[in-house]
């Protein structure tokens, strides 16, 4: 994965997306089986998830899994846990407020209070609390209403462009493709393709199985 680009997996259900995900977090006992897993020059397979964190990694899972009950402030302090201090946490939550100045507003609202867009926009705000180097997002768009997939991208857009790398499951590949740079697709674990996105949105395989007949152009962003 390039540093500072949004690479995306695709594949179908079972391929083993999200598995690979919570591979390289380091949450599933004895993987990978093979090969090893390395993040900025340090391997990290059969590190602790918790040192994973630490490391600069940060982990946005289906379904958003936002505590409830709390305040949106309250769950973006949980993803702050591996800050240093009160003013590294401060500087956290000014940064998440500027790409999700509703969270700001809303921060004393109980989450489950919340839409399904703006749950996921705290998720992700939860995640980018520990000032990740690298964001790894399962399906973020699941759910969510067309208008609120497009805030949600753009976000993401936005993510990449402070430099943060993203690595991206996500079944809407056409939606998908438009932001990433680079694209990965697996089956059944295997990897079968990669390359830029450009290229994987001109490849007719790719397109057939996991885009459909297009009903909307891509436009890919220069």
């Amino acid at each position: 994965v390039s540093e500072g680009s949004i690479t995306v997996i695709l594949g179908n259900n079972g391929a083993g997306k999200s598995t690979l995900l919570n591979t390289i977090l380091g949450v599933l006992e004895g993987q990978p089986k093979n090969g090893q897993i390395s993040f900025q020059g340090t391997r990290i397979d059969r590190m602790a998830t918790e040192r994973i964190v630490r490391s600069g990694i940060s982990y946005v899972p289906e379904g958003r899994r936002i505590f409830s009950e709390l305040t949106v402030w309250e769950n973006l302090k949980v993803g702050a846990y591996v800050q240093k201090d009160q003013f590294s946490t401060k500087k956290a939550l000014e940064r998440v407020c500027e790409f999700f100045p509703l969270l700001k507003e809303r921060q004393s609202q109980a989450a489950g209070t919340l839409s399904g867009g703006e749950q996921q926009m705290l998720a992700i705000g939860r995640a980018l609390m520990n000032g990740p180097r690298l964001l790894l997002l399962d399906e973020p768009s699941l759910g969510l209403a067309p208008i609120l997939v497009r805030q949600v991208f753009d976000i993401i857009s936005q993510i990449r462009d402070e430099g943060v790398t993203v690595l991206l499951v996500e079944q809407n590949a056409r939606m998908a493709l438009a932001v990433a740079d680079e694209g990965l697709v697996l089956d059944s674990g295997e990897l079968v393709a990669a390359g830029s996105a450009s290229d994987l949105v001109d490849n007719a395989e790719v397109e057939e199985l996991y885009m459909g007949a297009p009903s909307l152009p891509i436009n890919r962003e220069s």
